[in-house]
């Protein structure tokens, strides 16, 4: 092992100690430069598109919920009892008015129909009246029991009359012509009685044609018809099955058009009014878009639940929609035009609050805004914004409210809502476009 001295031990250990301090300088050195740089430019170096605000037109809308009925609903029953002979429908069978829809067994109807018509004719003889024509009024003249009281009334006054010209002449006794005026009155007794006899006869004629035209009805009414034009729903019969009146065979539901039921606000009352436009959509066809207009609206609000019934005609002539079907759509009052629209890119949504971040002067300021309708790409601004800013349309979620881009002028702004890589300015930190040239974003 070679021998060193003091002296060179203690000259390496000073060397050594030299050259590290030199590069912990060196190395402070360049750190501080570039730190100073950035605090002194103030810049950073994300990429920011902008956007400029739009005048668009907004349709108001109030949203609706409700379940589709049929206008038309009929629970056909049967007016007279009797066995079902056939029943000529089938659920879900599309059915016109006047339609055949089930029949009965019309053998004991028809027995009451000739036993009606029989009294009928009986009374119809007995006033002297023409069978081929039974609605020509009899006259009283003809009427044999009345020909024959009338009779008996006149020879018994004739009789009378004979009798005091005798009285007078002393041939005939007090007491004969007291007979003869005895029996004056009892002929027009009688006569009197046959006309009221008629008169009761008159009364009995129309009962018994209302007799003849119920049973004739019910010999009818053993073909049940449909009363409107539908599908049929239920088919409550069967054949051979015996029915009593009032008995319900088929259920009819007119299928077009519906009627859409529903509940809205109170608070939209003076905004809803006949013939306005709905548009809406049933689960069974989520793509389809239906369309109806109001025809009914409910005068009162419900106090319970502070709404008001709205009906909407919808068209079905494909069928396609069933009562039952429950809807959701909107109601559209109506259209504004000119409304501020801020593109819905631009928006930033947290905890429900909305904001944007505006653009000045290279400086980035994040405003609250409140938003109204959502139309197309754009978002209806209700308050927040004047309508002349420049809008932040990427990069929200890194942009924070005083962070400074670039040096602060010269940013392209594209039509709100277009393809960014078409038409919206881009704002980068290092570089930014000005005038047509390139500068340096650090202000080298």
């Amino acid at each position: 092992m070679a021998y060193r001295s003091p002296f060179y031990l203690i000259m390496l250990t000073v060397l050594l100690a030299a050259v590290y301090g030199c590069g912990q300088s060196a190395s402070k050195g360049r750190q501080g430069q570039g730190g100073g740089a950035q605090r002194g430019s103030g810049r950073t170096n994300i990429s920011v598109q902008t956007a400029t605000l739009q005048r668009i037109a907004v349709q108001r809308q109030v949203d609706l919920s409700g379940t589709l009925i049929s206008p038309d609903q009929a629970k056909v029953s049967s007016e007279v009892a009797g066995i079902v002979r056939d029943v000529l429908v089938e659920i879900g069978q599309e059915v016109t008015a006047g339609q055949e829809l089930v029949r009965l067994d019309e053998t004991e109807l028809n027995l009451a129909l000739q036993r009606a018509e029989s009294a009928l004719r009986q009374t119809e003889v007995q006033l002297g009246m023409d069978s081929s024509r039974p609605n020509q009024p009899s006259n009283d003249d003809n009427i044999a029991a009345i020909r024959t009281a009338a009779a008996n009334r006149d020879d018994a006054r004739a009789q009378m009359a004979r009798a005091q010209e005798l009285v007078s002449k002393g041939l005939l006794s007090k007491a004969e012509l007291d007979t003869t005026e005895t029996r004056v009155k009892v002929t027009e007794a009688a006569y009197q009685a046959a006309v009221e006899n008629v008169q009761a006869l008159r009364a009995s004629l129309q009962d018994r044609r209302a007799s003849f035209e119920l049973a004739k009805k019910k010999v009818e009414d053993a073909v049940i018809r449909a009363p409107l034009a539908g599908s049929i729903s239920e088919r409550l019969v069967q054949r051979g099955e015996f029915i009593r009146e009032n008995t319900p065979v088929v259920t009819i539901v007119r299928m077009n058009p519906l009627k859409l039921r529903t509940a809205v606000q109170e608070k939209h009352a003076n905004l809803i009014h006949q013939n306005q436009t709905v548009d809406f959509r049933v689960e069974p066809y989520p793509k389809d878009m239906f369309h109806g207009k109001i025809a009914f609206i409910s005068p009162a609000i419900e106090q319970g639940t502070r709404t008001f019934i709205a009906e909407i005609l919808v068209d079905n002539p494909a069928r396609k929609l069933k009562p039952g079907f429950f809807a959701q759509g909107q109601i559209l009052v109506s259209r504004d035009e000119g409304v501020l629209g801020v593109p819905e890119q631009t928006v930033s949504t947290l905890a429900g609050v909305s904001s944007v971040f505006v653009i000045e002067n290279g400086v980035v300021k994040q405003q609250t805004v409140q938003l109204g309708e959502h139309e197309d790409k754009f978002f209806e601004v209700v308050s927040g914004l004047k309508g002349n800013e420049i809008l932040a349309a990427s990069n929200l979620n890194e942009l924070v409210s005083g962070m400074r881009l670039g040096d602060g002028g010269g940013e392209e702004t594209g039509p709100a809502g277009a393809d960014p890589a078409a038409g919206t300015g881009e704002r980068r930190g290092g570089k930014g476009r000005r005038g047509g040239g390139e500068g340096k974003g650090n202000g080298q």
